[in-house]
Order: structure tokens, then C-alpha cells, then sequence
């Protein structure tokens, strides 16, 4: 038997008397989907359980903060990996992001790319199942009561297998240096040709975007390397040599330009106040190209390598048919309710993968209770 952690009692108890669907709200801030239902908040979850510096590890309750658990680790030098994004204000939703809302959503950075994402920092989840039934997954305590890895299927599963409230990671200590290489006036092509001949290096580049309009107007590849300093010296200099043939390549090297340089990458922030519907794409990076000539209208950002996409396109505009035939998915991330309910948010999933999602949901929420209609 689980001993029950604050607001849990309560969250299982609401799911257990709900005649009706819930919606799941945790900050508020990464909600995209058209969810009716009564308001189901996390909020009560908050606080830190558990945080080891030496063995790099933190647990929290699913309504804890994103600043809190950030501020807390920084203390120690040290964060979370897979640097989650704060897309709150870029999708007209600004508050506090919670951690349980990063797990939901499996919410990850620019790091990603050499890191992994959320769940591949994530060691362990608590939630409630759509019973009402309270279940613990890895972490410090394994128990697994249904065969699956729960830790990963609740990663981006956005509450509708159960409401988190636990969750805990492995963290790493933050960079000594770092160094950001910046080449100027590239087209979307030969942007994506300079980061992946970045990513294959031996340089160990963790960051890579191209912003079409960036400081000036000009186009903007962006590449960014971490480490001790010595290592970052060399790297720099060896990297710098590997993309003249793209010039012109300039280096940023203060540490208070290159947080900023990234968190406008990480966040979207260019396109916070830009007018139009935003999607989310992720392709082949070899593929980004062909989606720029397929969005001729578009305002886009470019990430991972250019393997994610954010596309402002004209209020309406079904961008799926627009990039139909070219492999990968596109999520409808700010758009009317009504844009939202035509379109759908999330891309639909070949008929064998739906039958499984339909399966899993079945498995654990039978009622249908969990933010019904989110994801199909």
C-alpha cells in the first residue's frame, strides 16, 4: 500500500465520484487541446520530496513549479538536462509552469538533440489512474503493476492515462562554459546543410537553429557548444574552420547573450506576438527545405538541427495538406477553438498506432474521465 502524498487523496477521490469528464490543469500554461469538462488542478501536489545533489537526482510533486525545481538546482550548479521550454506566453497562456505539466507534455529544449528528451531524463512517475487507483512507477521504489514502462508512456501521454502527482528525474551539473557560433544570411537550405555538418562533427555541438528573421532581420544559424572551458576554447576554433565555406561565421562567447539567444529558441518567443496560427513540426532535417517550399507563406523557426519546425501560417490554413507526403507529424499548437475542432490538434495516427493509444487509454482510464477528445 502507497502511503498517499498531499492532494493526492483528493485528486483520486474527484476521479472516483466524477459523473462527467475532468479537464487537467496544471499551470496552465501548455494547454493546446479543446477539452470540456470540470477543472481538475494539480496545484495542491507542489513541493519538492526529495532533492540529492551527489546522487543527481530530484523528485517533486507534479505542481511544483518549473521555477522552483529550476531555482533549486541551480543552487547546487547543477539542472535538469533536456532544458524544458516555457512556451506559455508564445501560446497566449502566461503563469507558472508546473514540472508535472513538462512530463505531460514531454515539453524539451534545444538540448534534445544530444540529451534526449524529458522522459529520457525522467526515473520515475506517481500518478492516478482514471479508477482512482494511485500507481508508482521506477524511481527509488519500482512498482509495476500493469507489465508497461509507465515512466515513458506517461511522458507526453497529456493526462489522459492518469493525473500525475509525482515525478522524478536524473539531473546533470550545469555547463562551466559555453560558446554560440553564429553564421548570418543563409537560406533555409544551406542552413540546415551548416547544422548537420555541425551535428556530425566531433565537436559536440547541443544546440542548432535557424531563425529566418533574426537580430536585424537577417537570417540567423545558430550553434552551440558546452563544457569545461579549455574544451570549449578548441572546439570553437575547430568548429569555426569546419563552416567558412558558410560564411560569414561570427562567435558569441558572453554568457549573458548566449542565455538569451537561447532561451528565444527554446521559448519561440519571435513569435510570442506574431498574428496567425502557430504549428509544431517535426520532420527529417533533410526534409526542411522542402516544408519552407511547401509554406511559402510561413513565418518559420527552425530547431534541432531543423528537425523542429514552428510555422506561423494565415488564421485557418490547414498546414498538414500543405506538407501532406512529407513524413513526420504537425501538432496545432494557438489557433481559435474552432480552427482547433476543424482541424484537430494533435496528427492523426496511422490506423495500427490508434488502436493501440485506444487500447491504452481503455486500460487506464475504462470511464473515458481523463480529458476526453485530447488526443483522439
Amino acid at each position: 500500500m502507497l502511503d498517499t502524498l498531499p492532494g493526492e487523496a483528493e485528486i483520486a477521490d474527484r476521479i472516483r465520484a466524477a459523473t462527467g469528464p475532468l479537464r487537467i490543469i496544471g499551470g496552465g500554461t501548455r494547454s493546446i487541446g479543446v477539452t470540456d469538462g470540470a477543472v481538475l488542478e494539480t496545484s495542491a501536489t507542489a513541493g519538492v520530496r526529495l532533492y540529492e545533489p551527489g546522487a543527481l537526482t530530484v523528485v517533486a510533486g507534479a505542481g511544483t513549479s518549473l521555477d522552483e525545481i529550476e531555482t533549486l538546482l541551480a543552487s547546487e550548479n547543477q539542472a535538469l538536462p533536456f532544458e524544458p521550454p516555457r512556451l506559455g506566453n508564445v501560446l497566449g497562456k502566461p503563469g507558472n509552469s508546473t514540472i508535472g505539466g513538462v512530463v505531460a507534455a514531454n515539453a524539451s529544449g534545444p538540448r534534445r538533440i544530444q540529451v534526449g528528451a524529458c522522459r529520457d531524463s525522467l526515473i520515475g512517475v506517481r500518478f492516478v489512474d482514471g479508477r482512482g487507483d494511485v500507481i508508482k512507477n521506477g524511481g527509488r521504489v519500482m512498482k509495476n503493476v500493469t507489465g508497461y514502462d509507465l515512466v515513458k508512456l506517461l511522458a507526453g501521454s497529456y493526462g489522459t492515462l492518469g493525473v500525475l502527482t509525482e515525478v522524478a528525474f536524473k539531473v546533470l551539473p550545469a555547463p562551466a562554459s559555453r560558446a554560440t557560433l553564429r553564421v548570418t544570411g543563409l537560406n533555409v537550405a544551406d542552413a540546415i546543410r551548416a547544422m548537420s555538418a555541425a551535428l556530425g562533427s566531433p565537436f559536440e555541438v547541443n544546440g542548432a537553429a535557424h531563425i529566418p528573421s533574426g537580430e536585424g532581420g537577417q537570417p540567423e544559424t545558430l550553434m552551440r557548444i558546452e563544457g569545461f572551458a579549455e574544451s570549449v576554447t578548441y572546439r570553437l576554433g575547430r568548429l569555426t574552420e569546419l563552416l567558412a565555406p558558410f560564411e560569414p561565421v561570427s562567435t558569441e562567447e558572453d554568457p549573458a547573450a548566449i542565455s538569451q539567444i537561447w532561451e528565444q529558441v527554446r521559448d519561440v518567443t519571435p513569435f510570442a506576438d506574431v498574428e496567425g496560427d502557430l504549428w509544431r513540426l517535426s520532420v527529417k532535417p533533410s526534409d526542411g527545405a522542402e516544408v519552407a517550399a511547401r509554406l511559402p507563406e510561413a513565418q518559420l523557426m527552425f530547431d534541432w538541427g531543423g528537425g523542429l519546425i514552428w510555422a506561423i501560417v494565415p488564421t485557418g490554413c490547414d498546414l498538414r495538406a500543405a506538407v501532406q507526403g512529407i513524413p513526420g507529424h504537425a501538432t496545432l499548437m494557438r489557433a481559435s477553438d474552432d480552427t482547433k475542432a476543424s482541424l484537430g490538434v494533435f496528427h492523426p495516427d496511422p490506423a495500427p498506432l490508434a488502436a493501440i493509444s485506444t487500447k491504452l487509454r481503455s486500460e487506464f482510464d475504462p470511464r473515458g474521465t481523463l480529458n476526453p477528445g485530447l488526443m483522439g
